[in-house]
């Protein structure tokens, strides 16, 4: 079951994506890895600046999170992320199922450019890899996050977004 998250989820929402970005830990930029990777105050940050979570649920727990955020003319995926012993089980693509039904906004989403695994999941449900260029621009457009990080990323963006912004998809 997918459902909203609430404040009351906020501690599940802290652990799993804590537990799940464990994952990038020697294989993003040294620099740019944090313990913990997300602290409380910048989850809370994003739940206060438009991010809304939603949550898969396995036997009444969520095990995996998803949160979509609309700036300006777009909407973003944000901070997707699966428990680790739940992976491999489609839980990330029944969150982005359902996310994609929630707007009908061209879509971004930004991830590190040495997360391979996360680029071929985005990519998988159908989304395309924008030029060096353009991703410079969306992130600095749509994101607020540290120059390293932009230089360290990649944008990934939906059929409505190539439509919207080069006519077709590329």
């Amino acid at each position: 079951m997918i459902r909203k998250c609430s404040d009351n989820d906020f501690e599940t929402l802290y652990a799993i994506i804590n537990d799940s970005a464990r994952a990038y830990k020697g294989v993003i930029p040294a620099d740019c890895w944090r313990e913990p990777y997300m602290s409380r105050a910048y989850l809370r940050h994003e739940i206060d600046a438009g991010v809304i979570f939603w949550g898969h649920e396995t036997d009444g727990e969520i095990v995996g999170v998803m949160g979509i955020q609309d700036v300006q003319d777009v909407t973003l995926i944000r901070h997707a992320y699966v428990n680790t012993a739940f992976r491999g089980r489609g839980i990330g693509g029944t969150l982005l199922a359902h996310i994609k039904t929630l707007t009908t906004r061209p879509t971004l989403v930004g991830t590190w450019a040495a997360a391979v695994w996360a680029i071929r999941f985005y990519e998988k449900h159908r989304f395309c890899l924008v030029s060096k260029e353009e991703k410079d621009r969306l992130l600095r457009t749509y994101w607020a996050i540290p120059e390293r990080q932009t230089e360290t990323s990649v944008v990934l963006a939906d059929r409505r977004w190539f439509e919207s912004h080069t006519g077709s998809l590329s």
